[in-house]
């Protein structure tokens, strides 16, 4: 690969992630993405000396930096609404997001028959996300614990964790489809045991 081959490949993997960018449905991660493809397209702009083109991506970094650090340093205001398994609520917001769940849960069933717990997660008084298990003794079988794409930042998951150790649980298994769950769960502490995830409270 010549030297203009590999400065063209710079250029086109920043515009890429840029593009990339616009496609995520979290907030958090548009940001991060669009930070990286616009300090690559920075650097693509320098050597090929377009300046003015330069100076709209380095103000691009700079914005999204900004915007992520206030991200990190806002308290959300959240708050745990206790739920019969079979609320209608809780049914129509499980609804409402089925294609989503089952993306992210591939195999899951929300028929949640065993559930003998289950909570809305919200935000500013918007429901962001839902958690259902069935309870033995302190311990809490997960069945469903789904949040929202925008809210996907594992603030609802540590949020979540304070609220049920303060309920009296002191251990939360999960045992469902981890195909695209096991980043979240390793975020938040969970350790594989056997066939079942596990975090102690």
């Amino acid at each position: 690969m010549d030297h203009k081959m590999l400065i063209e490949c710079i250029g086109y993997l920043g515009s890429l992630l840029v593009l990339a960018s616009m496609l995520m449905t979290s907030v958090f991660k548009l940001r991060v993405i669009n930070t990286i493809g616009s300090l690559i397209f920075t650097v693509y702009a320098l050597i090929i000396h377009s300046y003015p083109t330069a100076l709209m991506n380095a103000c691009l970094v700079l914005i999204n930096l900004r915007f992520l650090w206030k991200m990190k340093k806002m308290e959300k205001d959240f708050a745990l609404a206790e739920c019969a398994p079979g609320d209608s609520f809780v049914r129509f917001f499980i609804d409402e997001h089925r294609e989503d769940i089952r993306t992210c849960f591939p195999g899951i069933s929300l028929d949640l028959v065993d559930a003998t717990k289950a909570y809305l997660i919200c935000c500013e008084g918007k429901p962001v996300g839902v958690t259902a298990g069935e309870q033995s003794g302190t311990v809490l079988n997960l069945l469903l614990d789904y949040t929202i794409p925008a809210y996907r930042d594992f603030s609802v998951g540590k949020y979540l964790i304070a609220q049920l150790k303060d309920q009296g649980f002191t251990k939360l298994c999960y045992g469902g489809p981890v195909e695209h769950h096991l980043p979240y769960l390793q975020k938040l502490g969970y350790v594989k045991n056997g066939e079942l995830y596990e975090r102690g409270l």
